[in-house]
């Protein structure tokens, strides 16, 4: 096989978080595993918010009790702020995704904190992890995620340069991995290539992660452009599952399923099974109560395999 791009699951978490439907932590940890057993190796499986706000990510604790250890798999939790950060490490979460904004706008909605506010949440949550070193399984690993970087639903148009500083700042504090996130949906391939070549240039160390939601049908293209510029690492959600409680009009992340289709198709080694992830993206649609948005569980795998 080729080139190898790690695939990212967040159904479980990003894929859920938008859904009317509330699923039990039992459920969830299931989803989980049928995820894993279609070859997820890194899941977003839970997220530590208040449940006032997210009710749908209500008992992450209790998720990931229900998660027996697998070598190989790598569970992580989302977190907003220091709180959410210090009930993912009384849990055995394998990372911590630390997700932050890139405009006051979006951060003040989602998170009650500036942009500044937020950098100097992080920094906190760093200093405490350098102060544990030493102690054996004490800190999981940590990433950020920064939300709105292709536009702002509050703050609209978000300019390369701002990117680039972001991720600066962010990098300086010592985060080895550093999503990009087009929380809404509005980036283009071409906004892809500039902004990714924008945050290699801030943090050449750091290994960078794409986050595309297909509301306005330009996710794959962008993940296309992404892997063209040299990313091997890009988030999805299986059955195309997905959106944001505090963004006006967000909808579903791209579906894994199409991006393993044409990846795959293309030569790329993803590690996943694609008739598992078909499987399991009828399997929750069935439960949360609406029609895949994927386009590879309505046509199929090709070429299809006889008997």
């Amino acid at each position: 096989m080729g080139r190898f791009i790690q695939i990212v699951e967040v159904g479980p978490r990003d894929g859920l978080q938008n859904e009317k439907t509330v699923l039990e932590p039992a459920v969830r940890a299931d989803f989980v595993q049928r995820l894993e057993a279609a070859g997820a190796k890194r899941i977003e499986a839970v997220s530590f918010v208040h449940p006032k706000y997210v009710p749908q990510m209500a008992g992450a604790e209790e998720v990931m009790a229900a998660l027996p250890r697998l070598e190989g798999r790598s569970r992580i939790g989302l977190v907003l702020n220091g709180k959410g950060y210090d009930r993912a490490l009384g849990t055995a979460v394998d990372e911590v995704n630390v997700a932050l904004s890139a405009t006051d706008g979006f951060g003040l909605k989602n998170q009650g904190l500036t942009v500044d506010q937020q950098v100097q949440m992080l920094a906190a949550i760093m200093a405490g992890r350098a102060n544990a070193d030493g102690a054996p399984g004490a800190t999981p690993k940590l990433s950020a995620t920064l939300s709105c970087i292709w536009g702002c639903p509050f703050d609209g148009e978000i300019s390369v340069q701002q990117v680039g500083d972001l991720v600066a700042r962010i990098a300086a504090l010592g985060v080895e991995e550093i999503a990009l996130a087009d929380t809404i949906g509005v980036g283009d391939p071409w906004s892809v290539t500039k902004k990714v070549e924008a945050a290699r240039k801030a943090a050449p160390d750091a290994t960078l992660r794409l986050h595309f939601h297909d509301t306005r049908n330009t996710g794959l293209a962008n993940a296309y452009a992404g892997v063209e510029a040299g990313v091997d690492v890009l988030d999805a959600s299986v059955g195309g599952i997905g959106g944001c409680p505090f963004a006006p009009g967000a909808t579903g992340n791209i579906a894994t399923e199409d991006l393993v289709y044409m990846l795959e198709r293309a030569g790329f080694s993803t590690g996943y099974d694609l008739n598992q992830l078909i499987d399991t993206a009828r399997w929750i649609s069935e439960l949360i109560d609406r029609s895949t948005k994927s386009a590879v569980v309505r046509s199929g795998p090709f070429p299809r395999k006889s008997g």
